[in-house]
């Protein structure tokens, strides 16, 4: 579930589902409609049963639409009550089970093994609708995590044009974009963990890209690329070990969004400030 509400916030900050393949937004799409679906025919099936028992009908439809089924109808079979039955004598609403009425004393007649076996398989349907949603739901999710786990479909390459997906993990102190200004502060990241900031070039022959990046540990063989892509450009410069910050220029590129990236490749405690601007 991590996953799919990772996928989700990223959806919501950026420009959609951008360097990912078709097939993923589906099976996203796919998963939380049948996911749905599962929880409202388990909800109407307890809605049902609680009408046979003289529970509250919505306060557990509710509760096991919103606690999703696997929860939801848990609790429910352990606090649900018992099928009743009218007293023929005194109309008072008994156990189904109980042999005398708790009011009158009436000896109470057991019911038909055939009514029995009814009362217990009630709205069939619905039950067979529900597995049948939640299997469906269940190969969405398999298959998502299968093609998001192997990189299926998701872009990777830090030198496209398109957003890179990360399947690595990054442990951030600090990431922000004011005023023009990305700032970013991590502590260690996955190797070839993939940052990037969307920035704009007002001015391509007269702005300069600064850079002022201090990587605080530098293990054998680690290091820190500073990438900018945009269309078919893409250019890479290492800035593991600046002694000055980086004031590279823009003029190979146009005016316009363009791919700021930094490829985190071992590097730790690492603290970048970025931006855009006149010289």
């Amino acid at each position: 579930m991590l996953i799919f509400l990772r996928f989700g916030l990223y959806f919501l900050k950026s420009d959609g589902f951008s360097g990912l393949s078709r097939l993923l937004p589906v099976l996203l799409l796919c998963f939380i409609i049948f996911a749905l679906c599962t929880s409202a025919f388990f909800a109407a099936w307890v809605y049902q049963d609680c009408k046979r028992r003289d529970d509250d009908p919505v306060l557990w439809a509710i509760i096991v639409f919103a606690a999703t089924p696997f929860i939801g109808l848990l609790v429910y079979f352990l606090r649900r009550s018992g099928i009743q039955a009218t007293c023929p004598a005194c109309g008072q609403r008994i156990s189904i089970k109980a042999k005398y009425c708790e009011e009158c004393g009436t000896h109470i007649e057991k019911e038909d093994t055939r009514v029995m076996v009814k009362q217990g398989t009630h709205h069939l349907k619905l039950i067979a609708a529900g597995i049948v949603s939640m299997v469906l739901m269940l190969v969405c999710l398999t298959s998502f995590i299968v093609s998001a786990a192997t990189g299926n479909g998701i872009n990777t390459n830090v030198a496209s044009n398109q957003r890179v997906w990360n399947l690595g993990t990054i442990s951030m102190n600090y990431n922000s974009y004011l005023d023009d200004i990305w700032k970013l502060d991590f502590r260690s990241a996955s190797e070839g963990f993939v940052k990037e900031q969307d920035m704009t070039i007002v001015d391509a022959d007269a702005q300069l890209l600064y850079a002022d990046i201090s990587c605080g540990t530098i293990p054998d063989g680690a290091t820190l690329v500073l990438w900018l892509v945009q269309g078919e450009i893409a250019k890479s410069i290492d800035v593991t070990n600046l002694s000055e910050p980086l004031e590279y220029p823009l003029n190979e590129f146009e005016n316009g969004k363009v791919y700021v990236r930094l490829q985190i490749n071992g590097v730790e405690n690492t603290v970048s400030k970025i931006y855009i601007q006149y010289p």
